[in-house]
């Protein structure tokens, strides 16, 4: 579902970010995303995926931190515009599925009134829709559509169900492309599965890119069709998913790959779900 060369990329970014105290966590970090693919950041804990993501979305302490470089996004570098403008780009245009689900939602609030809150800060001449959006939107994450799931508070709710919660909240306006930072990474095996399950769906209904973000790269081979390798703050390689595992190039990606089960779509299609049938054809030597 790639963009046609026409149309250019949706993102494309080339990054350096330095921290006061860290000092460099990126240098020359560089990805283009096409409209509608799923591209996947992969690397260790410390290496600056995080940092990527919060940097695309001037969202990092301009105090603690200094970004260098371009993001440019449906033409438009992002690192340009003032931050009313940078506002209805945020949450609006690029949805945000941050770390650590239940930590990332207020304690003190119910579901429905952050759902809600979400909803109006973008939408203000339109605040007597938030309901029928917000129950819309839980159905597409599967979770209750009702009232009584909307009383909730965030206590009440699993790891699995909040992080749902927060998918709803970043896919509320059908962003065209979606930022899902570790989203999988605080849940257990099953509740990751039905993730990324859902993000599968989710791209297909609203053919959305997305931008996975994680540690894990059998999650990554599992979900996206472009997978970047980020070690010590830069990109060692960059190339489809089938590629990389049947022929990666650099000594770092060797080793990672080398020490991975093998991914039962490299061993034919008869043995890959319908998913990765159409996201990982044979490849060509």
């Amino acid at each position: 579902m790639r963009g046609s060369p026409a149309a250019g990329p949706l993102l494309s970014a080339h990054l350096d970010v330095f921290y006061q105290e860290r000092g460099k966590v990126l240098s020359g970090c560089e990805i283009e995303i096409g409209h509608g693919e799923v591209f996947g950041l992969a690397g260790p804990s410390g290496s600056g995926k995080s940092s990527f993501a919060l940097a695309v979305l001037r969202l990092l302490d301009s105090e603690q931190a200094s970004v260098r470089g371009r993001v440019e996004f449906e033409g438009a570098d992002l690192l340009q515009l003032n931050e009313r403008q940078m506002r209805q780009v945020r949450g609006r245009q690029i949805g945000l599925v941050p770390q650590s689900p239940l930590e990332s939602l207020n304690p003190v609030l119910r579901i429905g009134a952050q759902l809600r809150e979400a909803w109006e800060v973008h939408r203000p001449d339109h605040r007597q829709d938030w309901k029928r959006e917000v129950l819309q939107a839980l159905r597409a994450v599967s979770l209750p559509a009702d009232e009584p799931f909307l009383r909730r508070f965030p206590r009440e709710l699993s790891v699995g169900m909040a992080q749902r919660v927060l998918i709803a909240m970043a896919v509320l306006h059908r962003p065209k492309l979606l930022i899902a930072d570790e989203a999988t990474s605080a849940l257990d095996v099953i509740t990751q599965a039905e993730v990324l399950q859902l993000l599968r769906r989710l791209h297909e209904d609203y053919g959305m890119a997305i931008l996975f973000i994680t540690h894990d790269l059998l999650a990554a081979a599992t979900l996206c069709q472009t997978l970047a390798v980020l070690r010590q703050g830069e990109i060692v390689e960059c190339a489809p998913v089938r590629r990389m595992f049947e022929r990666p190039m650099h000594p770092y990606t060797q080793e990672l790959i080398a020490a991975l089960p093998r991914p039962a779509w490299l061993d034919g299609p008869e043995k890959a779900s319908a998913w990765d049938a159409a996201h990982f054809p044979a490849s060509t030597s």
